[in-house]
């Protein structure tokens, strides 16, 4: 298999590894809805830069790093539990983002609507870029599924550091063309639908992101 082929074939994994509406994608949704785009972006792309620090160390082998997350799994499992658990209790108790449309406050503090949705800033971004990526790595498992896709993918007898790296990019190429697809429909959804759907879209994705938090507790004890 072709370096060029070997890219494809890991961006389509890394594409379908992505795809699957969980936790992290009710997230993304989330977010895109009552931040904008760029939260949306900063969301998916700490979900792909998770997934493709497991796949590194998957691909270049490195044990140690790799026992010591697997070791300390249920732990981790708990952390990840309790932050989506937080992550939906505070969607639930969250005032909804107000509609400018309705002449309410525009998310800025001046209380005077512009007719624009609100949007993160740099700041928020960057929050929402290191949350997504930290609850990515509270899944060690996915060591696990690394390590699979790469025996399956690497040339019998030809693994290296090449092919380690062009697997890993392209896992990580096609997670990401999910997300900035999913931001994108989100988005010019965003625009098109009125409030009172923004806000029952929110309650679900709330409730949703607690549910999801009390099954991963339940893993780690």
């Amino acid at each position: 298999m072709s370096m060029t082929s070997l890219f494809i074939t890991a961006a389509g994994v890394g594409l379908a590894i992505a795809a699957p509406v969980g936790p992290m994608g009710m997230l993304c949704i989330r977010r895109t809805l009552t931040g904008g785009p760029r939260a949306g972006l900063a969301i998916g792309l700490g979900i792909a830069s998770g997934d493709a620090f497991y796949g590194l160390i998957a691909a270049l082998g490195l044990v140690g790093i790799s026992q010591f997350m697997l070791a300390y799994d249920r732990p981790l499992h708990l952390l990840a539990g309790l932050f989506l658990l937080y992550l939906g209790v505070r969607t639930l108790l969250q005032k909804p983002p107000a509609d400018a449309a309705n002449g309410e406050p525009n998310g800025n503090g001046n209380g005077h609507g512009n007719g624009k949705l609100a949007q993160v800033g740099r700041a928020g971004a960057l929050r929402a870029y290191a949350s997504s990526l930290l609850l990515t790595l509270t899944n060690p498992q996915t060591v696990i599924m690394f390590a699979a896709l790469f025996t399956t993918l690497a040339p019998r007898g030809a693994f290296s550091s090449t092919i380690a790296l062009t697997t890993v990019g392209g896992v990580f190429c096609g997670s990401i063309a999910w997300w900035c697809f999913l931001v994108t429909v989100v988005s010019l959804a965003r625009h098109a639908i009125g409030s009172k759907l923004r806000l029952a879209i929110d309650r679900f994705v709330g409730i949703m992101l607690a549910a999801f938090g009390v099954v991963e507790i339940r893993r780690a004890l």
